[in-house]
């Protein structure tokens, strides 16, 4: 998986995230972007805007695959 920057859509979800949501978050970050985090070589900030931004992708094509699924059911 290769991190890309946060876009400033992102950032700006960021920065309006609760402690509680930033705790929930943290905990879904996994290997390089979490060690990065750790190691400063990203800010917390803009970590939590790249795992909001991966969170999405990943909804999307959930929502598409059940979608097919469905419709594969329909049939």
């Amino acid at each position: 998986m290769k991190i890309k920057a946060a876009s400033n859509e992102y950032m700006d979800k960021a920065k309006n995230l609760t402690a509680e949501e930033v705790e929930k978050l943290q905990c879904r970050m996994r290997g390089k972007l979490a060690r990065r985090a750790e190691d400063k070589k990203v800010s917390l900030h803009e970590a939590l805007a790249i795992q909001l931004e991966l969170d999405d992708e990943q909804l999307a094509e959930w929502r598409k695959n059940i979608q097919a699924i469905r419709k594969k059911d329909k049939k």
